[in-house]
């Protein structure tokens, strides 16, 4: 793959104006056929197999003028202070109202409240059922128009209208959050380079890259049904994880051009290394994201399958168009006039990074950093003990919004369990005496303590399938309306033995609960599954035994600790007005398996980044312990940076009304942040250096069997070596900067050219020497071996450190091509 790569990358960059045209076309394509695209919904939830949705089923059979899968809306009325509305202008404004609803377009029945008795006992609110022939992502606009327009006439006449139900339409969501994180990216790809140019690049591959997906998913509402949450993760994830896979390739051809690459083939050494590593981490993240398909939820496979879109687009457009941008960028890129003093200092080879400083103390002390930050998981993990789900509802919507003061006016007027009324449904085909089925049903239902309201059994025209409702007492999310649910359908397994019908419970609240069931049965497998592909794939990425078990025990850790922390700020509401949670209840059932497959790819994301360049050091002869530090030298910096635009970026969601959305931002926030900080750059390094050369070990059989994937770009260096071995030597040029290797971060590090080290001191800095001209030229092949691989702190018997350097010279790399 290295090699492939290798080539991708070179060809990209000389044919940069061909690939920046292609993309062109490809988005200007893509974006003519996304205008005409009818858009996403906000996504009915459809969950084959369960009981409410065969019900739905047979309601849709049986009795069509019901329209069971039909969008329905509730509008909410309310007197002015200190009236009625029974008096007799209120009334005839009410039902002007409601007249006015029945000529809505696609409407197929409207409830009268004065006549169907939906006004409640003080005689101060009212409302009235809207059903609509089409589902709720179908709604027409001049449909949508007609309740906005509803709600202005009755607000004109002095009544507090408002609107709830799956018909009507949200708000739009506000575009800060997306300005935020690319701003605060911005700010931390300057500080990381410490150029305009190579900051630019990242940020502005990135933008391209999310356009072309959400306008691709946008385009694909032609052909499929998407709900609007799709959109939003994918440009969620899209863009944090573009912007870090651009940034890990641009630092990584900043180093090679250091170590005196001309721009082309560092750009080719760039994507053989860094570039393998991008291809397996997005790899990781779509295969996740995609198996959230295999659940059977519509909504949640059209959210996943919408966001690995995005992730692969991501990949493309790195491996393609930011080479080709690299090669308009030349040898600008280069230019560090943004650097602090430490920077300069650190360039120069004088005192070490902070990542270096952190990867020398977790290798010291391993035990004590092991111990505290396991403990430290743990206790963010215990509240994920006391976890509780529900779908969302209008009781979730912004404050203020019009669902939420519906919602809001009718728990007032008649109590929390009208806004989640259950449909009963009697099935009698196989029974003697329908009638008798349906009555036992309607007695059964009225004796239920926390049933509030029965309405009597309606027949369908063959007389054998009943229609009942019942209205709980306690709200729709509540655990009372679950275990509601659930004793009316066991009553329903002895109706069935005494008449033969089949009583079966649906309607949305009814219709959350199962998915809300499929959901927690569906979250140990699917966790399994999970975690069984990490351990393939970082097999094969590693060729290690240890690593995989290690990746993904860390991944559990930073799983179980962000379920912890959501249910305590969500559930418990510690630190709500923090984060601007304005009331606390269940966790929205679709997060939590959402959660654990993009934390996986994201897991996996640093996994790759940071061991990857460990094990590099380890093949090319660094011991264990040193492999660790050098990794942390080359990639500590890249992965912080890239952690912090993560977290910048689903942090600013944190700022979006809706619940669903802003829980989605702090769970993603917090697991990338525990992952990146507490995991990978702290409990991986005490690990491997408490194992040693254990933490590499493949067993021989398995070591055969292993298909060779080249992360670390090893077959690569040595077919370029062989390369260089086979043509004539020319003169040899100046390094970049003599005497000093630039890690993949963007800081030097200060390498020894007056020999190979005598001992095998694992983690000592070697004090950097600035070699004269004429000896750096005479040592050229030398240089270019250290820099490249090698190791100045290398143990002694390290065969990399021994083999003669022999390497084809180059041209002045900093020659513009």
């Amino acid at each position: 793959m290295a090699t492939f790569l290798y080539r991708l990358g070179r060809l990209a960059f000389r044919r940069r104006r061909v690939v920046v045209m292609l993309w062109v076309a490809v988005l200007a394509a893509i974006g003519i056929g996304a205008m005409s695209a009818p858009g996403t919904s906000s996504g009915a939830l459809s969950v084959p197999g369960t009981q409410s949705q065969r019900a739905i089923d047979l309601l849709r059979k049986e009795f069509p003028q019901a329209s069971a899968d039909g969008a329905t809306a509730r509008v909410v009325f309310e007197a002015p202070s200190g009236q009625k509305l029974t008096s007799a202008a209120n009334k005839a404004e009410v039902e002007s109202l409601v007249a006015k609803l029945e000529k809505s377009p696609q409407v197929s029945g409207v409830t009268d409240p004065f006549t169907s008795g939906l006004v409640s006992r003080s005689g101060t609110i009212a409302y009235t059922q809207v059903s609509y022939k089409v589902a709720q992502a179908d709604v027409s606009g001049a449909a949508h128009a007609v309740q906005t327009d509803v709600v202005a006439q009755g607000e004109k006449a002095g009544l507090k209208v408002s609107l709830g139900g799956n018909a009507v339409k949200d708000k739009a969501a506000s575009k800060a959050a997306e300005l935020i994180g690319v701003g605060v990216a911005a700010i931390v790809l300057v500080i990381t380079f410490g150029s305009m140019i190579a900051a630019g690049l990242p940020l502005l591959t990135a933008i391209l890259g999310v356009a072309a997906a959400i306008l691709s998913v946008t385009l694909a509402t032609h052909f499929f049904d998407l709900a609007s949450a799709s959109t939003t993760l994918a440009l969620m994830l899209g863009l944090a994880v573009a912007i870090d896979y651009a940034l890990f390739i641009v630092s990584r051809y900043r180093n090679e051009i250091r170590d005196g690459h001309e721009p082309e083939q560092a750009c080719g050494r760039a994507l053989g290394t860094a570039g393998s590593a991008v291809v397996f981490a997005g790899l990781t993240v779509i295969v996740a994201l995609s198996g959230l398909s295999v659940i059977g939820i519509g909504t949640l496979t059209a959210m996943g399958l919408a966001s690995a879109f995005a992730m692969a687009v991501a990949v493309i457009i790195a491996l393609t168009l930011l080479p080709a941008a690299l090669g308009f960028a030349g040898m600008r890129i280069m230019k560090g006039t943004l650097h602090t003093r430490r920077m300069k200092a650190l360039e120069r080879g004088e005192g070490e990074s902070m990542g270096v400083r952190w990867a020398k103390f977790v290798t010291r002390n391993p035990v004590k950093v092991l111990a505290v930050s396991v403990v430290g998981l743990a206790l963010l993990a215990i509240p994920a003990m006391s976890l509780k789900m529900a779908l969302n509802d209008d009781s979730m919507k912004p404050p203020g919004s019009t669902q939420r003061v519906a919602y809001e006016t009718l728990s007032k007027g008649f109590g929390p369990g009208f806004n989640g009324p259950l449909t009963v449904v009697v099935d009698a085909r196989d029974s003697d005496d329908p009638k008798a089925a349906a009555q036992d049903a309607y007695t059964m239902l009225s004796k239920l303590d926390d049933v509030a309201a029965v309405r009597p059994p309606s027949f369908n025209q063959a007389g054998d399938v009943a229609l009942l409702g019942a209205v709980p007492k306690s709200a729709p999310t509540s655990e009372a309306t679950k275990d509601l649910v659930g004793e009316i359908r066991d009553h329903g397994a002895a109706l069935h033995q005494e008449s033969g019908a089949d009583l079966m419970v649906t309607g949305l609240t009814a219709v959350n609960i199962d998915v809300s069931t499929k959901l927690s049965d569906a979250l140990v497998p699917y966790l399994a599954i999970v975690v069984g592909l990490a351990l393939v794939l970082l097999l094969l990425v590693f060729r290690s035994v240890v690593i995989p078990l290690k990746a993904a025990l860390g991944f559990l850790f930073s799983v179980v600790s962000t379920l912890g922390v959501l249910v305590a700020v969500f559930q418990w509401g510690w630190l709500k007005d923090v984060f601007g949670v304005d009331q606390t209840g269940p966790i929205v059932s679709l997060l939590p398996i959402l959660l654990v497959g993009v934390v996986f790819g994201l897991a996996m994301d640093y996994e790759v980044f940071l061991v990857s360049r460990m094990r590099e050091e380890y093949v090319h002869g660094a011991g264990p312990t040193q492999a660790v530090v050098q990794g942390f030298r080359h990639s500590g910096r890249v992965v912080t940076a890239a952690a912090v635009i993560m977290v910048s970026v689903f942090s600013g969601f944190l700022l979006d009304d809706a619940v669903l959305i802003k829980s989605i931002g702090l769970g993603l926030a917090a697991a990338v942040f525990l992952d990146a900080f507490v995991v990978r750059m702290t409990i991986v390094p005490a690990v491997m250096a408490l194992l040693g050369h254990r933490s590499w070990t493949l067993p021989e059989w398995l070591d055969r069997i292993l298909p060779n994937v080249d992360v670390e770009g090893e077959k690569l260096r040595h077919a370029l070596e062989a390369e260089q071995e086979a043509e004539p030597t020319d003169s040899a040029p100046e390094p970049v900067l003599a005497g000093v290797h630039a890690g993949s971060d963007g800081h030097s590090v200060p390498q020894s050219f007056s020999g190979l080290p005598s001992s095998g001191a694992t983690d000592a800095p070697v004090p950097a020497q600035q070699a004269a001209p004429g000896k750096a030229r005479g040592l050229s092949g030398l240089i270019q071996r250290l820099a490249r691989g090698g190791d100045a702190n290398a143990p002694a018997d390290s065969t990399e450190s021994q083999a003669p350097a022999r390497r084809k010279p180059l041209k002045n790399p900093m020659r513009r091509r």
